[in-house]
């Protein structure tokens, strides 16, 4: 059970030294009983109270890494069951099947459009980070492990759904270097695939007949001293899958039962057989309802869209508004020479504008201001976005960078034409349509007039 306030305090030295940023040792204790903090920021705690107090103060969910380099993945480690009560902490990602038994043609093809999507949105990149590479016994075992083979050359994080144990040992051979997921394990060959992930010092993923069957496969599996692994939470039925991912995720945070406390596995391409429209509803549902990883068929620009952009919305801290760097972003092949427009930080209003510009085809260089994440009437209210906060940022961040001095401001701010006008002496000042939609006419009128 997670240790109260009182019970860290009286394990920690009591110097109120303030070097972990709190008043007190007694302040440090809770937030430290809150998750605000870790008992590792104390420099004085002795080793013997450190190693009590991490086990204890740890969350019921491990964290799990997998993967190595860019491709390396942290799976677990959540607190809360339900976003708005703090945050989720490691993002859901999303991994496409393959399979020994589909022929060679298919798989080629499926490899060679993994790659296609590859994108950034709000400083995030979105791509396909897993490949699930599944064993079918019809198919043999060479097959197998030539698919492994071309699998590792792709550069993706690997889980292995094999559970013959000779089968997935060679497999291992091939694949332990990038680290992948050994997802083989069950109540009939869990110590030999024990053996076999220890070795090669790779995740062990467990599945089961039911829950207590997986339970009891886990509590094995931790008695003889693996505690690196996922759960495998697919079921026969769409319905059974969604109890068995909402069951684990609450046995382990509601009701602080360590043996389900890791990061699942869910498989959409055995649930909704071929049916990639199901799959996409299904995908959608355990990003939000605890799926650590998601397995899909494919995942092409029309399906990876609206997940990614699901994902992030529901792997963003709510207390934190959702914004972009501040900075000049060059538009339609945008020169030192191009005209400059400016708005906030907020994401929303990011993607909005940049788009509308990019549909005029103008070049444009757009100025986005640090205004906390809040949209252009919210942040100008509060202050953020302001004729001293925009002047200020253009003579210091923008000036040295472009010749032009025409900049375009959000229609709804026209009140700080005459601030900026004042503050940027050499400026053009120039306000833009109310709407963002209404500045591609706005932007190509003001081009047919010569004044760009």
């Amino acid at each position: 059970m997670a240790l109260s306030g009182i019970q860290i305090f009286k394990m920690l030295p009591k110097k109120n030294c303030k070097e972990c940023g709190c008043p007190t040792c007694m302040a440090f204790s809770m937030k430290v009983a809150q998750g605000a903090l870790k008992i590792e920021q104390c420099p004085h705690v002795s080793s013997e109270a450190l190693e009590a107090l991490s086990e204890a103060t740890a969350p019921p969910m491990k964290t799990i890494k997998v993967g190595t380099g860019e491709g390396e993945y942290t799976l677990g480690g959540e607190t809360v069951l339900y976003r708005h009560e703090k945050t989720y902490v490691n993002k859901t990602r999303y991994a496409v099947s393959l399979c020994s038994c589909m022929d060679d043609a298919t798989i080629d093809a499926k490899i060679a459009a993994i790659p296609a999507v590859d994108y950034e949105r709000i400083g995030e990149r979105m791509h396909v980070e897993m490949i699930y590479v599944n064993y079918g016994a019809e198919a043999g075992a060479d097959k197998y492990l030539e698919l492994v083979k071309k699998a590792v050359a792709t550069g993706k994080t690997l889980v292995l759904g094999c559970d013959d144990v000779e089968v997935a040992k060679a497999a291992l051979e091939i694949a332990k270097a990038v680290k992948p997921i050994l997802n083989g394990a069950n109540a009939s060959n869990y110590e030999a695939m024990n053996a076999l992930a220890k070795e090669a010092d790779v995740v062990l993923g467990v599945s089961g007949a039911n829950l207590d069957e997986i339970y009891d496969t886990v509590a094995a599996l931790e008695k003889a001293g693996n505690k690196n692994l996922v759960i495998d939470a697919t079921g026969a039925s769409i319905k059974e899958t969604y109890a068995n991912a909402v069951q684990i995720r609450r046995a382990a945070l509601k009701d602080q039962d360590r043996t389900f406390g890791y990061p699942t596995i869910v498989n959409t391409s055995k649930l909704a057989v071929k049916d990639k429209y199901m799959q996409e509803a299904l995908v959608s549902l355990f990003t939000m309802k605890y799926g650590s990883i998601v397995v899909v068929d494919e995942l092409g620009y029309a399906e990876a869209l609206p997940l990614f952009g699901l994902r992030q919305n529901v792997f963003t801290d709510p207390q934190k508004p959702m914004k972009v760097e501040p900075g000049l972003y060059p538009l339609n092949g945008a020169d030192e020479n191009s005209i400059c427009l400016t708005t906030v930080d907020f994401a929303l209003t990011y993607f909005i504008v940049s788009g509308e510009l990019e549909r005029s085809g103008v070049p444009v260089n757009l100025i986005i201001n640090d205004a906390g994440g809040l949209s252009v009437l919210t942040s100008w209210a509060a202050g953020k976005f302001s004729g001293t906060s925009i002047s200020t940022f253009v003579k210091e961040n923008i000036e040295g960078k472009v010749k032009s001095r025409k900049l375009i401001i959000p229609g709804k701010v026209a009140v700080l034409k005459g601030d900026l006008e004042a503050k940027l002496p050499g400026w053009e000042i120039i306000v833009a349509p109310l709407e963002a939609v209404q500045l591609v006419k706005f932007l190509k009128d003001m081009k047919e007039a010569g004044e760009l």
